[in-house]
């Protein structure tokens, strides 16, 4: 049964009632739509701002979470900055005699 159909067998039922008869399909959609997205408007959390602040990049977990891409670029810089603290004077990362 689609919208149409169901809305002719609510207006014959509310006829035979003696009721006023329903609202005809489709026309509340927009301000229930309007509505629906103001409700979740409102119930969204609000979206933290990243960028250099207390626990961000200095390597505590205080802080909040950056999103995905910055996780990863973060996480990079830091194992490359103990990869560069971890080399030998040389500037091999691995020293080997050569002769």
């Amino acid at each position: 049964m689609d919208a149409l159909q169901q809305h002719l067998f609510d207006s014959y039922r509310a006829a035979r009632r003696g009721e006023p008869a329903p609202p005809p399909p489709g026309r509340y959609d927009r301000e229930t739509l309007r509505t629906i997205r103001e409700y979740r408007r409102l119930r969204a959390k609000p979206e933290p701002e990243f960028g250099p602040g207390p626990g961000f990049g200095s390597g505590s977990a205080s802080g909040p979470r950056p999103p995905g891409r910055a996780r990863l670029r973060t996480a990079l810089t830091r194992w490359a900055r103990r990869v560069r603290r971890a080399r030998p004077p040389g500037g091999r990362l691995y020293c080997e005699d050569r002769a």
